[in-house]
């Protein structure tokens, strides 16, 4: 997460976890929602570094670690129901 450091890539984690929930309507609980939006986030972050996309601020940083969120729940669904 370029810009926020490690403080701030935990808050925008946290951030982007609560709101990936809301948009999948996930009911995984909320520690392990915000769990995956920090890993998210992170994951977000290094993945978008190699690609060449960065984020930049907190708002695109919440967006990047959002829509990585995303992902990981849609991907931690799917693994829990098989």
């Amino acid at each position: 997460m370029a810009g926020v450091g490690f403080i701030g890539t935990i808050i925008v984690g946290l951030i982007a976890g609560w709101l990936a929930s809301r948009i999948t309507g996930s009911r995984n609980g909320l520690l392990t929602n915000l769990v995956l939006g920090v890993v998210g986030a992170i994951f977000f972050g290094w993945l978008g570094g190699h690609l060449g996309l960065v984020a930049v601020g907190w708002v695109g940083n919440i967006i990047g670690g959002t829509v990585g969120a995303v992902i990981l729940i849609v991907l931690y669904r799917a693994l829990k129901r098989s």
